[in-house]
C-alpha cells in the first residue's frame, strides 16, 4: 500500500457507520464479497487478561487468589510460552501487592505486564513495578474519539503518539489497545495510526504492539464481510502495511456469542496473540475463555509437549470453591455436566464404546471421567454405568439389583418428581438393594 494511502483522514463529524450500526435495530452484517487468504503464523499464543478485564466483571480478587490463579496458569503453560503474558492493574495497593507476589515466583511465563491509561503520569507506576511492557488505552473509533474524548482524530492521534514515545523513553514497551476497532474508520484512522507506530518503532528500534479490541463484540469471522466488522480484513489490512504478526493481538467480547471463533479467526489470518480470561470472565459478556483457546490451539497446531491440559480442571475447581465463580453446569470443558449424559440411549452407547458420546478422552486430557446423571430418561444402562463408576464392580444392566434401583427411580418420577436423582440418594438405594453385599467404593 502506498504511503499516500496511509495519511490520517481528519473529519468535522464522526463516522458512526449508521448503515451498519443503526442502534435502534440490531447491527447489520454487510458483505462486500471480497475475500482474504489465511495466513496462519508459525507460532500463535495466548495472553491473559483475567487480572485486568476479568476483574471488571467480578468483585476484586485478593492478592493471594491472583497468585494462585497465576500459579495455575503457569502450570497449564508448562514452560512452553503458550500462555505468554498476563496483564495487571497497577492503581491500588491491592493491585501492586498482587504483582509483587507474582513477581516473586520468577516465572518466565506468563510474563507480567501492566495496563494504564494514555496518561504520562501513569508510567511512574509501570516503572515503579519494574515491568517491561504495558498496555495503553488508545481508543480508535469515532464513537470514542468524538463522543467520549471530545477530540478530533488528529488531536487523538497526536496524544497517543506522544504517550507511546513517553513509554519508549522510559524503557517500557508499549502495547496500544485500539479500543472499539470494529466500529473504527479503518482506512481513515486505524491504518494511519498503525503506520505511525511502525515509524516510531523503527526510530526507537523497539517494536510497538497493537491490540485490536472488539469492545462490543461486533467482530465477524466470515469471509466476504465488510469492514469495520470483518476480523479477517482487520488483521490482514494491518499485515499488508507491514505490521508483524508477532506485534498483533486480538481482544474480544462475547456480546453476540462469537468471542471464541473471532479469536481463532484472528489467529488464522495473521495475528499471533489472542487475549483471553479464565472461563470467559470479563466486562459485560466476557472475553475469550482461556481454557477454550488452549484447546483450540491444540486443534490448530497439535498437542504441545509440556502443556498441562489437566490443570485446566484444577483451575476450575479452585475458582469454583475458593472464589465462588459461577460456572454453568453445561459449560464446555469444565462444567460439572460437561461430559455427563442423561439420556439412556447415550449411556448405553457409552458402555459399548466411550468414543460414541464423549468428544475426546476427558479422563486422560482433563482428568474428568465420563459420567451419567440419573433421571427418568437414564434407563438401566445409565444406572449400570453409575454403579460401576462409583463401586468396584462389573454388573449386567439386567441384573435384578439394577432393575430394582430403576424401579425406585421410576416411582419417584411417577410421583411427579422433576429434579435429578442425587448421588446421595443413589448411594442409599445401592446400600438398600445390595444389602450386605455392597461392593467397595472406588477411590
Amino acid at each position: 500500500m502506498a504511503e499516500k494511502d496511509l495519511r490520517l483522514v481528519d473529519t468535522d463529524k464522526p463516522n458512526l457507520y449508521r448503515e451498519t450500526f443503526p442502534y435502534s435495530e440490531f447491527p447489520k452484517v454487510i458483505f462486500d464479497h471480497e475475500r482474504v487468504e489465511y495466513e496462519i503464523p508459525e507460532k500463535i499464543w495466548i495472553t491473559d487478561t483475567t487480572f485486568r478485564d476479568g476483574q471488571q466483571a467480578k468483585p476484586p480478587f485478593m492478592p493471594e487468589q491472583i497468585l494462585r490463579i497465576y500459579d495455575l496458569l503457569h502450570e497449564i503453560d508448562g514452560g512452553t510460552g503458550l500462555i505468554r503474558q498476563c496483564e495487571f492493574f497497577l492503581y491500588s495497593e491491592r493491585d501492586r501487592k498482587a504483582v509483587e507476589l507474582c513477581q516473586e515466583r520468577g516465572y518466565e511465563y506468563p510474563e507480567i505486564t501492566g495496563w494504564i491509561r494514555a496518561v504520562a503520569a501513569d508510567f511512574k507506576l509501570v516503572s515503579q513495578m519494574g515491568l517491561k511492557e504495558t498496555g495503553i488505552l488508545t481508543s480508535a473509533s469515532d464513537y470514542h474519539i468524538f463522543l467520549k474524548l471530545r477530540k478530533t482524530r488528529s488531536q487523538a492521534l497526536s496524544g497517543y503518539l506522544d504517550i507511546v514515545k513517553a513509554a519508549l523513553d522510559s524503557g517500557v514497551q508499549p502495547r496500544c489497545h485500539f479500543e472499539d476497532v470494529t466500529r473504527a474508520d479503518f482506512d481513515g484512522f486505524v491504518l494511519p495510526f498503525a503506520n505511525e507506530l511502525l515509524k516510531i518503532g523503527d526510530d526507537y528500534s523497539q517494536p510497538v504492539k497493537i491490540r485490536l479490541c472488539d469492545t462490543l463484540g461486533f467482530g465477524l469471522p466470515w469471509p466476504g464481510v465488510a469492514l469495520p466488522r470483518s476480523v479477517p480484513k482487520l488483521v490482514q489490512g494491518l499485515r499488508k502495511i507491514g505490521v508483524p504478526a508477532e506485534q498483533l493481538e486480538w481482544h474480544g467480547h462475547n456480546d453476540f456469542h462469537k468471542v471464541l471463533v473471532d479469536a481463532s479467526t484472528a489467529w488464522l489470518y495473521g495475528c499471533c496473540a489472542a487475549n483471553a480470561a479464565i472461563f470467559g470472565c470479563g466486562e459485560r459478556t466476557g472475553n475469550p475463555p482461556l481454557e477454550a483457546l488452549v484447546v483450540e490451539h491444540a486443534q490448530l497446531k497439535g498437542m504441545t509437549e509440556g502443556v498441562n491440559y489437566a490443570a485446566i480442571t484444577e483451575l476450575a475447581e479452585y475458582v469454583r470453591k475458593e472464589m465462588n465463580f459461577e460456572i454453568p453446569r453445561n459449560y464446555p470443558l469444565v462444567g460439572r455436566d460437561f461430559n455427563v449424559t442423561r439420556a439412556g440411549i447415550h449411556a448405553d452407547g457409552l458402555l459399548k464404546n466411550e468414543e460414541i458420546y464423549n468428544c475426546f478422552d476427558t479422563e486422560k486430557l482433563l482428568k474428568r471421567s465420563v459420567g451419567v446423571a440419573i433421571t427418568d430418561k437414564t434407563g438401566a444402562a445409565g444406572i449400570k454405568h453409575w454403579v460401576e463408576a462409583h463401586y468396584d464392580i462389573q454388573i449386567a444392566k439386567h441384573d435384578p439389583r439394577i432393575v430394582k434401583i430403576k424401579d425406585l427411580i421410576d416411582a419417584e418420577y411417577a410421583a411427579d418428581r422433576v429434579s435429578v436423582i442425587s448421588d446421595d440418594e443413589m448411594f442409599a438405594w445401592v446400600g438398600e438393594v445390595f444389602g450386605t453385599d455392597v461392593p467397595a467404593l472406588r477411590s
